[in-house]
């Protein structure tokens, strides 16, 4: 018996009965008036943050690089005035990054400038890369890749250039190509001033 009424006597406790339950009036807080204070005076505001000068970028001469190397090509022998170029997009064998289109585009003014060879428009360029499933950044331009553009596109000679070294010290190598043959007949090499 005594073992039913303590587990009643538990059951009650531990269920919170309502009858024990005692809720007390709510009364609302208290109003206390507070005196305005003297107004604040006006404090210096904290002194601005300087936002730092971002490093200033490195812009890279490509002109500079590319006319030596282009008159170079133009004065070798076995090279024919007036034929078609495909100038193939540079290939960047550095450890950095910078913008292919800026180095291919000045190759093909530096080549333009010297009114020896007619260069095939870079859209017909882009359409022949799209047509032969060649993306146009890749990174993995090959010669052979390079030659088949240039059967393509129906030119005599292929540009091929590749841009290695370090972001402080880049150098561009570049290699005419015949079509035909695949036979390299001129090779140039040169510093790339930042």
């Amino acid at each position: 018996m005594k073992r039913i009424l303590f587990v009643a006597a538990a059951t009650m406790l531990l269920a919170g009965c309502p009858s024990f339950y005692h809720e007390e009036p709510k009364t609302p807080p208290p109003i206390i008036p507070v005196e305005p204070s003297e107004p604040e005076q006006p404090t210096t505001p904290p002194p601005i943050d300087v936002v730092p000068t971002p490093p200033k970028q490195k812009t890279i001469n490509w002109a500079s690089a590319m006319t030596p190397l282009v008159n170079q090509m133009v004065s070798t022998n076995g090279v024919e005035n007036g034929k078609v170029l495909l100038v193939d997009s540079a290939k960047n064998n550095t450890n950095g990054a910078f913008s292919i289109q800026n180095a291919t585009s000045a190759i093909i003014n530096a080549v333009d400038n010297s009114h020896y060879f007619n260069v095939v428009p870079q859209d017909v360029v882009s359409a022949a890369r799209r047509t032969l499933g060649l993306s146009q950044d890749d990174s993995l331009v090959t010669r052979s890749k390079a030659i088949g553009l240039g059967r393509y596109v129906q030119a005599d000679y292929v540009l091929y250039s590749v841009i290695s070294g370090s972001n402080e010290q880049r150098d561009i190598e570049m290699q005419l190509m015949s079509v035909q043959s695949g036979e390299i007949l001129w090779s140039g090499k040169n510093d790339i001033e930042q």
